[in-house]
């Protein structure tokens, strides 16, 4: 186990840059009740020690014009000479393919993806996916509403 050697006030931190990053280290200290200079001396150390990997834009992708939601399960098959992992990282680099995960249980593999309609899930899933030797089967689930969402 890694040595993190947190406080309270850096995990406080930490869950209010995951909550809202846009907010400048003013905002954020008097939110917190922190000095602007302490907290970006914590968020300096937080940074340094690789716990924070960085800060990125969340973006509304109904607005970007990927509406449709879907997470596909995949079970592999080791017909071909290439590993899950190997096929994890063929899959992650797909369009519309945002996470990959190698899991444990009935399936192998969760992918989340977003595309424009379900007909363009329904291409991935089965023109690209599918056509790997080393794809058993999949299952696709489809996302009627999301209530919270962590990047």
């Amino acid at each position: 186990m890694v040595e993190t050697a947190l406080d309270e006030k850096d995990l406080e931190i930490i869950r209010a840059l995951m909550k809202d990053a846009k907010k400048s280290f003013t905002e954020l200290s008097r939110e917190l009740g922190v000095p602007r200079t302490t907290l970006q001396e914590r968020f300096r150390r937080i940074t340094a020690k690789g716990i924070i990997k960085r800060i990125a834009a969340i973006p509304d992708y109904s607005r970007l014009g990927l509406p449709t939601t879907a997470f596909l399960l995949v079970s592999f098959s080791p017909v071909m000479d290439i590993s899950q992992r190997d096929l994890a990282a063929m899959i992650a680099e797909m369009e519309h393919v945002y996470e990959v995960h190698l899991i444990s249980g009935q399936w192998d593999m969760l992918i989340k993806v977003r595309a424009p309609s379900t007909e363009d899930v329904g291409r991935l899933v089965i023109d690209k996916i599918r056509s790997i030797k080393n794809v058993a089967k999949t299952e696709t689930c489809f996302v009627f509403h999301t209530a919270k969402e962590v990047p």
